[in-house]
């Protein structure tokens, strides 16, 4: 059987680990996720969200061998090679060793995403030689191929896809920590329902049986509840946009580099930011004196985005948000601008064995008469969005009109500002 060490863990008991999983977790990359918390600024509103990337790791990699379990016994894996098992297993203990302090509020200040920077530390020292000592020929590629969901192994959904067990485990653990009740996911019947169908012949690919069914909608649903109220919450934005400014400042100044924010420690970057952030933000956030919310409307009233700057546009935005802030008599960094987004919050798309066994494939419309929640994802993604301007201080001056700004392009945008016509 080989060797193994046990864990305790306070959401799914003992979580096993065998000896290449235990040889990696005492890496470096791997002990600093100890000190990264899992859902950034959240615990400025929900005190117990202090878990880490660390511990949420060690579930995402308990589930996989779960799920590989599962298929296992129903003789499922037979064509699936070791070394797919292996790298499946690991990758989701190592998926998230490329990630930023607090959360994703660094990518969405425009840095790069934290798939690129874990895949590149597989190939760097600690992890290189520690891979290379499990006797696997290719397993850093292997496992940085299931990190960026490029992997063409029938395992691949494991990792990433509408299944993928990362969900399930953060689901499941922040609302835990967060004390509250929408978390709430029916994982025993989901792994129990996972399958690899042959869609394409020769080519298999994780999917569900349909006894799943209603255990993968409360996996949406629970998403959809977690992001309206808890990662979306209004104090939960407010900091983290006064963040984004301040870690933005202290890069333009270069006080601080982009790739010292990829080593870097929750606490480690707060304490840079205190000497090198320009704004004060910084030192806002950490005692909590938040920006409070001028405008706040569901996105039911925003006007449809034709292009993505404020996702896509850190630099933009900023300089949309310090000309909103002069119109309305504050100073620049004074008002702030969120209209957070994530296209694929409740997307699906995954092959399903039905009870006669034929094959069918679930996606965003749903199953007719059986599996209606993607039918009205649309609507419930809309529904847990909000367009939301905070401010330092009070204002006087009515900000309503800043949601036609959603509708404009970048170009139209950089344009207006460019030729000195108000926003407002």
């Amino acid at each position: 059987m080989g060797e193994f060490e046990v864990i305790r863990d306070p959401l799914w008991d003992n979580i096993r680990l065998e000896g290449a999983a235990s040889t990696l977790l005492d890496t470096a990359p791997m002990q600093r996720l100890r000190y990264v918390r899992q859902l950034g600024h959240a615990f400025l509103v929900y005190p117990g969200a202090t878990h880490t990337r660390f511990e949420h790791a060690l579930g995402a990699y308990h589930l996989t061998r779960r799920a590989l379990a599962a298929l296992e016994e129903r003789g499922e894996l037979g064509p699936v090679p070791e070394e797919d098992r292996l790298a499946a297993r690991l990758a989701a203990l190592l998926h998230d060793i490329g990630h930023y302090p607090f959360s994703h509020a660094l990518e969405e200040a425009g840095f790069p995403h934290h798939e690129g920077l874990g895949v590149a530390r597989l190939g760097r020292e600690p992890l290189a030689s520690g891979l290379a000592g499990v006797g696997v020929p290719g397993l850093g590629a292997s496992i940085g191929r299931f990190i960026t969901g490029q992997s063409h192994s029938p395992l691949r959904g494991l990792i990433s896809g509408s299944l993928d067990l990362d969900k399930i485990d953060y689901l499941s653990r922040d609302a835990r920590m967060c004390g509250v009740p929408y978390g709430a996911v029916d994982v025993d019947r989901l792994l129990a329902s996972l399958t690899l169908i042959e869609v394409v012949p020769g080519r298999p690919e994780l999917g569900v049986q349909e006894k799943g069914i209603s255990a993968l909608e409360s996996l949406l649903f629970s998403k959809y509840q977690m992001y309206r109220n808890v990662y979306w919450h209004h104090a939960v934005r407010s900091a983290t946009c006064m963040f984004k400014r301040a870690v933005r400042a202290a890069v333009a100044t270069r006080a601080i580099t982009a790739e010292a924010l990829a080593d870097a420690t929750d606490d480690a970057l707060t304490e840079r930011l205190f000497a090198a952030d320009p704004t004060g933000l910084a030192r806002a956030v950490h005692g909590r004196r938040l920006f409070k919310r001028a405008l706040d409307l569901p996105a039911s009233e925003v006007p449809p985005e034709r292009d993505s700057w404020i996702r896509s546009r850190a630099d933009l935005l900023e300089l949309v948000e310090d000309r909103l802030a002069r119109e309305s008599g504050l100073a620049p960094g004074e008002l702030l601008l969120d209209f957070p987004s994530n296209p694929s919050m409740l997307a699906v798309d995954l092959p399903l064995r039905t009870r006669s066994g034929t094959v069918e494939r679930l996606t965003g419309q749903g199953r007719a008469g059986q599996f209606g929640l993607p039918r009205v994802a649309e609507e419930l993604y809309e529904s847990a969005r909000r367009l939301r301007v905070f401010t330092a201080r009070p204002v006087t001056v009515d900000l309503t009109a800043a949601r036609e700004l959603v509708a404009l392009t970048a170009l139209e945008l950089e344009a207006r500002l460019g030729d000195g016509r108000k926003l407002l």
